[in-house]
């Protein structure tokens, strides 16, 4: 069983930035795809930006192309989600996942994290 947990979320006027963080209880961390979702009020969870073990290649939400970046440090098990420009629209709860597949998607992720709010103001 893997625990994911994330931080690093907050209250953050428009246009200001805010970092999470996303910290797995495993050491073979390394080994599996890795999500950022979000889930806003009245809304269905959404793919923010993945990162795939099979040829590292990182995908994006058109929402935040240019304004979010998926990293990770596999030596400290962590991935991050550096989060600019932000804007009211971006207000959610931010969710951390990770699976084994060859995809990233809401359906198929094998373990999920707490969440952590996110809360942009205008």
């Amino acid at each position: 069983q893997v625990q994911l947990v994330e931080s690093g979320g907050g209250l953050v006027p428009a246009g200001g930035s805010l970092r999470l963080s996303c910290v797995g209880s495993v050491r073979t961390f390394w080994t599996l795809n890795v999500g950022w979702f979000r889930q806003a009020p009245g809304k269905e969870r959404e793919l923010v930006a993945g990162n795939r073990l099979y040829g590292g290649s990182t995908d994006y939400a058109d929402s935040v192309k240019g304004r979010f970046t998926i990293s990770r440090d596999n030596a400290k098990n962590t991935v991050y989600l550096q989060m600019n420009s932000l804007k009211p629209e971006d207000t959610a709860v931010y969710y951390c996942a990770a699976n084994r597949g060859p995809t990233i998607s809401t359906s198929n992720m094998d373990y999920w994290g707490q969440g952590t709010q996110v809360t942009v103001s205008s």
